[in-house]
């Protein structure tokens, strides 16, 4: 059970330390097929992981869900922070986006649906990879939310049992 607590604490400490203390000004247009290849390496493995997760879930196995699904939406909120950072170098993708800070924001209110309209896709890559985390959040919650069902479901069955 510790291990289970360390990686949901650990994990997205690291995650998110490692986006601050990495230096992306690399990223962007200086680079964009790098960038681009990247992005896409990163978003295909999150996919991956995300896929697997429900496919886990759609066949019952047993497993612990939960640092898996919160692992996977940390590692999003760095993917796609990372990609509107890189975006917001090129003129006229993204209005107000200007640090890590306002990636970050971006990403979560994004993730939120809450779109307060201070930072928005201005031109049509950015609201493509805009509707890309949207659709990834869709799934993602969908995943998280069976997930987290079927753990309640469970214990609360093995209790009833007398077998917790």
């Amino acid at each position: 059970m510790t291990r289970v607590y360390l990686a949901l604490l650990g994990g997205p400490v690291l995650l998110l330390t490692a986006y601050f203390a990495v230096p992306l000004d690399w990223l962007g247009p200086r680079h964009p097929v790098v960038s681009w290849v990247l992005f896409g390496t990163l978003l295909a493995l999150l996919g991956t992981g995300l896929l697997g997760e429900a496919r886990r879930q759609v066949l019952g196995r047993p497993g612990r869900p939960v640092p898996v699904i919160v692992m996977l939406l940390c590692g999003a909120l760095v993917v796609f922070a990372g990609a509107y950072l890189a975006m917001s170098k090129q003129p006229g993708e993204l209005e107000g986006l200007n640090t890590k800070i306002d990636a970050l924001y971006f990403t979560v209110i994004t993730m939120a649906t809450v779109g307060y309209g201070d930072i928005h896709p201005a031109g049509q890559v950015a609201r493509v990879v805009v509707m890309l985390q949207l659709l990834y959040t869709v799934v993602f919650l969908t995943t998280g939310v069976t997930a987290l069902s079927r753990q309640v479901r469970t214990r609360t069955i093995r209790r009833a049992r007398g077998g917790e």
